[in-house]
């Protein structure tokens, strides 16, 4: 699926987690396989413009109950990557899906928590605890 141009100008393939997927497949359908079909359309049928996706969203209400009036629709393309890097995806994998130039701006975009951060503690630690053979990193350390 092709719509505008990305800001570095170049295609980018993008996972959809299962949840997505059928809703995608449906537009697929409803296209009748028309490559120039836009799957999703504003009010009017054409593009989807940012005023129309906070509009559609009721972005600025719901931040509001929420408390959160400093978020950010682009704060929630951190979140996904940072949640990918979470899962494990490979930081040379999600550069590739975040279509950045560079493996230092796609890092800027992780901010991993707490729980993450204590749990690369905890498998440093159970790391450290392994039977080790004669000559492997233990010895080498001690």
């Amino acid at each position: 699926m092709v719509d505008k141009g990305t800001k570095g100008k170049r295609a980018r393939v993008v996972p959809l987690i299962g949840n997505v997927r059928d809703l995608v497949q449906q537009r697929i359908d409803a296209a009748h396989g028309r490559p120039d079909a836009r799957l999703f359309t504003g009010p009017r049928g054409g593009r989807i413009t940012t005023a129309v996706l906070r509009d559609a969203t009721h972005w600025d209400e719901v931040v509001s109950e929420l408390g959160l009036e400093h978020l950010r629709r682009h704060a929630l393309r951190h979140t996904g990557l940072t949640w990918m890097a979470d899962a494990g995806v490979p930081v040379h994998v999600l550069r590739t899906i975040a279509g950045h130039g560079s493996l230092t701006t796609t890092q800027r975009y992780l901010h991993p928590d707490r729980r993450t951060i204590t749990a690369a503690g905890d498998a440093l630690s159970a790391y450290l605890r392994a039977p080790r053979s004669p000559g492997g990193p233990q010895s080498r350390a001690l």
